[in-house]
This record gives structure tokens, C-alpha cells and sequence, in this order.
């Protein structure tokens, strides 16, 4: 994976760990395997992240961040993919989820409104809360492990083109 471009995005890890709000965290935020951008913590990141942005629940990152700190994934990684689902994406991933989940519950979904309201995002998270967890988990789990191999071949192959490139022109620097 290109390191330079993902350094560029995600913030330093001194400026995280001298977050004030992350003092709750103690010598665990030091771990330098939460910081490090190898395949494993990228690919971990991955699963994690993905997972949660997936699962309807306020503080998705708060639970982002604590599962990438038992699996020792890229934190900043692992908490910026939570924000796959934000205001704009919300309605229409978790509406699928909820048509996936009573389609596997084998209940009548709610037909998807005309208009968009708030009332009916309440009716759906206070009666009809089973299905949409359901298909929010089973769709959560698909695509942390897609995430997982896709990050791992992804690296690979970035590996070896870097490999290939540096051979060329070794090859060609010769006399």
C-alpha cells in the first residue's frame, strides 16, 4: 500500500496521543502497533473498521477504537472507515440492511416511504429493531472480512509491482 499517501491523510500520532480526550486511554494509546502502517494493522483496520460502520449505534467510533485496540489494528484507520456511514450514506445502507434482515427474519418489511421523515427512522429503530441489527451484522461481518483480504492482496500486489519497478530499473542502471 502506498504509506505516503495514507500518512498524508491521517493525523500524527503524537497529535492523537496528546489528545486530552484520549487520556482516558492510559499507556495503551503508546502501543506502537495502533500506529503502524504494515498489511496486518492496515488489513485489521479494515475488518474493524468496516464492521462498525455497518452497525446501527450511536459512538460508532468509540467501539471502533476499542476493538482496534484489542486486535492491535491501525486506530486512525480503523476510526475514519466508521465514517463510511455518515448522514448522506445512513438511510439507504441501513434501509438494505433492514430489507436483508427481514428477508432472513422472514417478516413484512416496511415499504421504503415517499418522503423521508424522522418518524419513520423512529418506527424502524423502535419496532422493527431485529431485522435491521440482523442484516446490519451479517452485511457488518461480510464486509469486515472483504475488507480484510481485499487490504491484504491489495498490499501484495502493491509489493510486488514496487518489486518489479526497482528490478527495471536496477536493470536498466547497469552498463
Amino acid at each position: 500500500m502506498p504509506r505516503r499517501i495514507i500518512k498524508r491523510y491521517l493525523p500524527s500520532p503524537e497529535a492523537i496521543k496528546s489528545n486530552k480526550s484520549l487520556r482516558f486511554m492510559g499507556d495503551v494509546i503508546h502501543d506502537p502497533n495502533l500506529w503502524h502502517l504494515n498489511r496486518h494493522s492496515v488489513a485489521r483496520a479494515m475488518a474493524v473498521g468496516l464492521f462498525w460502520a455497518l452497525i446501527p449505534m450511536p459512538m460508532q467510533m468509540v467501539a471502533a477504537a476499542i476493538f482496534a485496540v484489542m486486535w492491535r489494528a491501525n486506530l486512525p484507520i480503523s476510526i475514519a472507515l466508521v465514517w463510511l456511514t455518515n448522514p448522506l450514506t445512513m438511510p439507504p445502507i441501513f434501509y438494505c440492511t433492514y430489507k436483508l434482515g427481514a428477508w432472513m427474519l422472514d417478516t413484512p418489511p416496511l415499504a421504503f416511504p415517499e418522503k423521508l421523515d424522522l418518524a419513520w427512522f423512529e418506527q424502524i429503530f423502535l419496532e422493527h429493531w431485529q431485522p435491521l441489527y440482523a442484516g446490519s451484522v451479517v452485511i457488518g461481518l461480510g464486509m469486515a472480512v472483504l475488507g480484510y483480504f481485499t487490504a491484504h492482496l491489495l498490499w501484495r500486489w502493491w509489493v510486488a509491482k514496487s518489486w518489479r519497478q526497482r528490478k527495471q530499473r536496477r536493470l536498466l542502471r547497469k552498463p
